[in-house]
């Protein structure tokens, strides 16, 4: 067996071992609602740079956000990518006059990539990505109890993308199996009577996202490039349904809805564009806008019924989710010591989210920083990011949440497919 061979089923073994463990962590309340907050699928290179990446390429960097990019890829390298990142935040909600605070915490693993080429044209990209993550734990106050809530879960896309280039234009197209579960569970205090009320969410569903760049030179050393994606509107595939417990009986689940979510629940048509300016002489300095933009508000969350035909949960309306994101990086002397060799990053990004909660609009927006220090044979990046963000809603505050989060990348390059000549 060659060395390739032996790297190739190597990162395919850790990818099925670490297939399980790829949900996010979160801590907000207001992941409770809908598929619960959003990613969209950036590395930890692009979190520090306020999460752009529709018009990025480059010979170092995996972008999953717009698979046009896998062709940039030298054709001797082998790339991947693993990251984590942890997660602080401070919450305040105003309840009858009286300021409610509260801390919580989250992270773990975030996203494992690979990308490599297939000829000098082409290139293709494996990974697990974050699509959505649900965390919560608070507590309410009815009339004759308490009332505590939960959530846990979230979506991962396990995908498959390749892409292909002519001069200065590529295409590519990126096939998901988005799969996982959220669950939101209702637990009701009464004295010493105890019930439980869950809503179990199951995805087992596919997805396409399709991408292009174009890349021009309009001076020497100079570099533009325009990108753009695009993903249909289809309906989502799994199941979803509501179990009732009387703890304090010890009574069996009663399951009172069950239902497909095939032509009930949707997933939205979503755009990207981006627009990159890069200039690579000794030093390396690279520039991004992206805007993206994704149809919730067309993407129907049907209400579940029991078999009396009753109400258990009402249906959701949403908004188009708006993101529009800022950033770059410099690297002062691509060939030079390594402090020179040191790429520092610096972003933001303001989200209009797609949650619409009694007519209160979730915004979130946040600043980012980050290095990238190479390692000593100069092939591998260890990215390590720094991003502080707001969310909040509007025209009712409701609950304000700042977090902030410390992100981990590991990106190897490898010469895999470099022959050595033997004299």
């Amino acid at each position: 067996m060659n060395a390739y061979t032996r790297h190739f089923l190597s990162l395919l073994t850790a990818l099925c071992a670490i297939l399980p463990a790829t949900a996010q962590n979160t801590s907000s309340p207001y992941s409770m609602y809908g598929y619960g907050l959003l990613r969209d699928g950036a590395t930890a290179t692009q979190r520090q740079m306020g999460g752009i990446g529709y018009a990025m390429r480059g010979t170092r960097q995996i972008n999953a956000m717009n698979p046009a990019s896998y062709a940039s890829i030298d054709s001797l390298t082998f790339l991947w990518d693993i990251g984590a990142d942890l997660s602080f935040n401070h919450r305040e909600e105003t309840v009858n006059g009286t300021v409610n605070k509260a801390n919580g915490q989250g992270g773990g693993l975030d996203y494992l990539q690979m990308q490599f080429p297939i000829g000098r044209h082409f290139g293709a990209s494996l990974g697990l990505i974050p699509y959505s993550s649900v965390g919560y734990t608070f507590g309410d106050e009815v009339v004759h109890g308490n009332l505590s809530n939960q959530g846990s879960g979230g979506i991962t896309q396990a995908y498959a993308g390749f892409s292909g280039h002519w001069k200065g234009l590529s295409v590519g197209v990126n096939v998901s199996y988005d799969f996982g579960n959220i669950i939101n569970d209702i637990y009701a205090y009464a004295g010493s009577n105890q019930t439980l009320f869950e809503h179990v969410m199951q995805v087992r569903d596919w997805n396409v996202t399709a991408g292009l760049q174009y890349s021009f030179i309009p001076a020497r050393f100079h570099r533009m490039t325009i990108g753009a994606t695009y993903s249909p509107k289809k309906s989502l595939h799994g199941n979803t349904w509501v179990n009732y417990w009387d703890i304090t009986a010890d009574t069996k689940a009663d399951t009172v809805s069950h239902t497909s979510m095939s032509g009930k629940y949707y997933r939205p048509t979503s755009f990207g564009f981006g627009i990159n300016w890069q200039r690579d002489k000794a030093s390396h300095i690279m520039v991004e806008a992206d805007f993206g933009m994704q149809q919730w508000s067309k993407a129907p969350f049907s209400a579940l019924y029991d078999a009396k035909g009753e109400t258990v949960l009402a249906a959701q309306q949403f908004n188009d989710r708006l993101r529009f994101a800022l950033g770059g990086e410099y690297t002062h002397r691509v060939r030079g010591n390594y402090l020179q060799r040191i790429t520092w990053r610096l972003g933001g990004h303001y989200t209009r989210d797609y949650l619409c909660i009694n007519g209160n609009n979730v915004k979130d927006y946040g600043i980012s920083c980050g290095v990238g220090l190479p390692t000593i044979e100069g092939k591998t990046l260890v990215n390590v990011g720094f991003e502080w963000l707001h969310r909040q809603a509007a025209p009712h505050s409701l609950i304000s949440e700042n977090y902030f989060n410390i992100t981990l990348g590991l990106n190897f390059n490898e010469l895999w497919f470099w022959q050595r000549k033997i004299k």
